[in-house]
């Protein structure tokens, strides 16, 4: 009876499945953000992508939070796996409510400073998409796992940069003679801003969970 009861619950391995797969919906909305971004191809296509991506990864979230819940054995934390997941998954919210503003004001082009943030969106999701199944074995990968996190840091430093620099190049061109221009804008850089954020945050979370149990 315990045996079969044993084989009913979630392997500790599929957990670290379930995050890849999120992960791999990460990479896929974050590269289409950028494509978008840099006026690559169908746009509409790209936005249609990450709005499809973001409900398959929250049905993954879902299926995270039910594991947690199911299983007796967890590959760390309990609270470090709900975090984690969150996190990611409110790296690609954050994508899907950008898109949601583009498609409001009807955008289709873009600042160069928006290109650039969304370079380094592509770059800190491939980044974690390399951390995430390091985590099967932490201690072994505990260096590499820092300078990952470490790494997007740094990313997320530099979009502050594009960020400032692309409202004050907004406002010397639209302040007094566009505003809804700049207003726009100013959202959109904001709301790219907030994506690299939400992926800080996931590095936070990593270097956390390192930190835990090394």
């Amino acid at each position: 009876m315990i045996s079969l009861f044993k084989k009913l619950l979630p392997r500790e391995d599929g957990f670290f499945l379930l995050f890849e797969r999120h992960t791999a919906t990460v990479v896929g909305a974050a590269n289409a953000m950028k494509s978008l971004l840099a006026g690559e191809g169908d746009l509409e296509a790209h936005c249609q992508r990450i709005i499809a991506l973001e409900d398959e990864a929250d049905d993954i979230t879902r299926d995270v939070l039910q594991a947690v819940r199911r299983s007796f054995i967890t590959p760390f934390d309990r609270g470090d796996i709900k975090d984690l997941i969150q996190s990611l998954d409110d790296a690609i919210d954050m994508m899907h409510k950008t898109v949601k503003t583009i498609r409001l004001y009807e955008q289709t082009s873009f600042e160069p400073g928006m290109r650039e943030i969304g370079v380094m969106i592509a770059e800190c999701a491939r980044l974690i998409s390399e951390a995430i199944p390091l985590l099967n074995k932490i201690g072994a990968n505990a260096h590499r796992l820092t300078e990952i996190a470490e790494e997007v840091m740094r990313v997320e430093g530099r979009s502050d940069e594009f960020y400032e620099k692309g409202l004050k190049d907004l406002y010397k061109r639209y302040g007094k003679t566009d505003p809804m221009a700049y207003i726009i804008g100013s959202e959109i850089y904001g709301e790219l801003e907030k994506v690299v954020d939400r992926f800080e945050d996931v590095a936070n979370e990593i270097s956390g969970i390192v930190i835990e149990n090394v």
